[in-house]
């Protein structure tokens, strides 16, 4: 048993040494071609600005503080007069199913 196994280690050290003096070739190095990354970067960018700029709330106009409210109104004479009211923006205001109901 011994006998063989040392066949077999000096067989495979006549193979180590017979590929340690093989000579290796170089191969020849590829050029991996980089994914332009930027582009959809880029058009990313520009969605994302695009929607900003499209999807903007418009702004909504400031309410007046005071409001003043001119009306006709006939008085116990059937004689018409002006009457002249001066009010806070949130004392007039009304919903919006309150005006359908005066108007239709």
């Amino acid at each position: 048993m011994e006998n063989e196994d040392d066949l077999i280690k000096g067989f495979f050290k006549d193979l180590k040494r017979q590929d340690e003096s093989l000579s290796i070739p170089k191969f020849p190095e590829t050029k991996v071609k980089s994914f332009p990354w930027w582009i959809p970067m880029g058009i990313a960018a520009s969605f994302i600005l695009g929607a900003f700029l499209l999807f903007q709330r418009p702004e909504v106009p400031e309410a007046p503080a005071d409001v003043i409210i001119i009306s006709l109104q006939e008085n116990e004479n059937h004689e018409q007069e002006i009457l002249i009211e001066e009010k806070a923006y949130i004392d007039i205001w009304e919903s919006s199913t309150s005006s359908l109901l005066t108007e239709f």
